[in-house]
């Protein structure tokens, strides 16, 4: 039986703190060659490129419009690793342990280490993204409904997260996302800064936050690389669920309905509700794809003005 590899320096109180609090931890992830230059290179050929995203974006933090999608076109995986290092992109690779077998490995790692040091832990509905974004490069405010982990594997990130509460998430807010009314995008206020926690992530420092939690990401000035890593446990799902059921309720009866957390009875009639609304789809999702706004075969957004497209000869 071959030894099961510690991936984090888990504290000793981790089950008291997982999931309810911001927890900085360190990895060892970031040693291993399949993030050197060559690994990241291939694993852009590998990865299927229908599913394979890019963004750019503006500098002001407040103005999340600028957040636009392209396309990567037929770049090779050189290609679009020498675009990443000139403009201001953002590779995004989800779900890479469903389309190539080294990253459903390594996912499986991650959570059973997970699994082996939080008491209780168990995950579903697992998603391991690769992150290779530009120097300065940024991710507007906004929030996740499932839980997420941020690896960090090479660069440096300035991470801010904020209460999931008003004013930096109302319910109505948090609400719109779950039940995808609305993207995950949030308006952002610049004066909640002082209120935020703060992390600078180095390579080696994973970040997790409590469900529902507002955040926004800055790069240092240099190429970033960071593993996303999505998950649900039955906690989680019975929130989501709590909070789907307030959407509708808010939404289709001019209630106003509050997050119940545990095994509070109201918590699971509204489990059973969400579960009865789903099913009969009361609430429509709206399904948020932009629309391509550029192509990397032509300009790399971001770049200097002498810089020739990425795959100009």
């Amino acid at each position: 039986m071959t030894a099961r590899t510690e991936i984090v320096k888990w504290p000793e109180n981790v089950a008291e703190r997982f999931s309810k609090e911001t927890l900085v931890l360190d990895h060892n992830l970031d040693q291993r060659s399949m993030f050197s230059d060559a690994g990241l290179i291939a694993l852009l050929d590998r990865y299927p490129r229908e599913h394979l995203e890019v963004f750019t974006m503006g500098t002001d933090p407040v103005d999340w419009k600028s957040w636009t999608r392209g396309s990567v076109d037929d770049l090779t995986g050189e290609e679009l690793f020498k675009a990443v290092h000139e403009g201001r992109i953002w590779l995004n690779l989800r779900m890479a342990n469903r389309y190539l077998a080294d990253f459903a490995d390594l996912s499986d790692e991650i959570f059973e280490d997970k699994e082996a040091n939080i008491a209780g832990f168990k995950a579903f509905n697992r998603d391991l993204g690769v992150l290779i974004s530009s120097p300065n490069a940024q991710v507007f405010y906004h929030l996740d409904s499932p839980l997420v982990s941020l690896w960090q594997i090479r660069g440096t990130k300035l991470v801010r997260v904020y209460r999931p509460e008003a004013p930096f998430a109302a319910p109505e807010q948090i609400e719109a996302v779950v039940i995808r009314e609305n993207d995950e995008q949030l308006p952002f206020g610049p004066a909640w800064d002082s209120e935020a926690k703060e992390i600078t992530l180095e390579p080696g420092m994973m970040v997790t936050w409590p469900q529902n939690a507002p955040h926004r990401i800055v790069n240092g000035p240099m190429v970033n690389v960071s593993l996303s890593v999505e998950f649900m446990t039955t906690a989680a799902l019975l929130r989501a669920n709590v909070i789907y059921a307030n959407g509708v309720l808010r939404r289709r009866f001019g209630l106003k309905p509050s997050i119940q957390a545990g095994l509070d009875p109201r918590a699971l009639l509204k489990f059973g509700l969400a579960r009865i609304l789903k099913a009969l789809k009361v609430q429509k999702a709206r399904e948020y794809k932009l629309a391509e706004d550029f192509h990397l075969r032509d300009a790399i957004p971001g770049a200097a003005p002498e810089a020739p497209a990425a795959n100009a000869a």
